[in-house]
């Protein structure tokens, strides 16, 4: 292998089926996502439709990220796929895909674990976007804070005790019947809506909190939900729902918001540092991108993904191949897939 290395990442842990081919840390030759729309009929991901729909359209999708970057198959250096987390279907179709090709090539394999991509993510595009850093991570299935001393060390500061953020975005967005998915409906339709109207709960955030104590970092969003539902059947029974529906999400987008930037802002001042790199779905969430900047202030750092790059996609499990691959850290052909993952390197606090 001469110069940089070519990696194939390959993405299919939810309804995303994603190929890229990465250059180098930093340069994406190739990179297609196919999105399943069908999951909007049913207001969230069904995982035998995910699986089916991924093992369709998986080599194409390869195909034409290698076309977009001009190489053939044999060309890739490196194959890097999502082993976990995710739905485990769907998982086993990209790694078995990969685990294929691989062992026909004579290639080195890397298994990816899926939150940690998201946090290279930013640093595909960004460069400056680097270790040390505090790492919020906003997905649909993870809300998890952590201390980012170097790439591969990672220590939890705080994680979500029930639902997950972008879950929580997914579950008030079919109670206002919005659709799916809900993180981008409910930005779209806050913006017309005004964030003081309803007054909910900012929950496992008190004055009274200090370091030490048990929640001071973590998340729970479950009972914010039920406030918006119990709102919501009370508009209802009023007959004033419709004219409130844009108020609701900007109310409960304000909530979800001030929680987790304020947490992030805590993990900033315990650990000294204000880089802050934010990584997942809700990266493009313009409220949330813009709270944090203002929290953090002149002096602080705020990193995170173009849209395509926040989203489930190849290139960020490129990233992380390379980084593993560089450590040494290769698969063999028995490694499977786990819906529960470990994160690598992950210590909690």
């Amino acid at each position: 292998m001469s110069g940089a290395p070519l990696v194939l990442g390959i993405e299919s842990s939810c309804d995303e089926t994603s190929a890229a081919v990465l250059r180098g840390e930093h340069e994406i030759l190739g990179h297609v996502i196919l999105s399943q729309d069908v999951h909007k009929l049913y207001g969230g991901v069904v995982p035998e439709l995910a699986s089916r729909a991924h093992l369709r359209v998986v080599t194409e999708v390869v195909d034409a990220a290698l076309a977009e970057a001009g190489i053939d198959l044999q060309d890739v250096d490196v194959f890097g796929v999502t082993a976990g987390p995710g739905l485990i279907g769907a998982l086993l179709v990209g790694l078995t895909w990969a685990k294929a090709a691989a062992f026909a090539l004579g290639k080195p394999l890397v298994a990816v674990h899926h939150m940690e991509a998201h946090l290279f993510s930013v640093n595909v595009e960004v460069p400056e976007a680097r270790p040390p850093f505090i790492g919020l991570l906003v997905s649909g299935g993870h809300t998890m804070l952590l201390w980012v001393p170097e790439w591969g060390r990672y220590e939890l500061l705080g994680e979500t005790r029930d639902d997950a953020a972008g879950e929580a975005f997914d579950k008030v967005s079919k109670i206002l019947g919005l659709g799916y998915p809900g993180g981008p409906v409910i930005q779209r339709v806050a913006r017309d809506g005004d964030p003081a109207a309803f007054a909910f709960p900012r929950p496992m955030l008190a004055s009274n909190q200090r370091p030490g104590d048990d929640d001071y970092f973590d998340f729970s969003f479950s009972g914010l939900k039920t406030a918006v539902l119990a709102r919501v059947r009370e508009l209802e029974a009023g007959g004033r729902l419709a004219g409130e529906v844009a108020n609701l999400a900007a109310s409960f987008q304000a909530a979800v918001t001030d929680v987790l930037v304020e947490k992030t802002l805590r993990a900033a001042e315990e650990k000294g540092c204000r880089r802050v790199v934010l990584g997942g779905a809700a990266a493009a969430n313009q409220a949330l991108r813009s709270a944090l900047a203002e929290g953090l202030g002149p002096d602080g750092e705020l990193y995170h993904p173009s849209p395509r790059l926040a989203t489930d996609n190849g290139a960020m499990i490129a990233r992380a191949a390379l980084f593993h691959y560089q450590r040494g850290d290769v698969a063999g052909l028995d490694v499977t897939a786990r819906a529960d993952l470990p994160f690598p390197g992950l210590v909690k606090q």
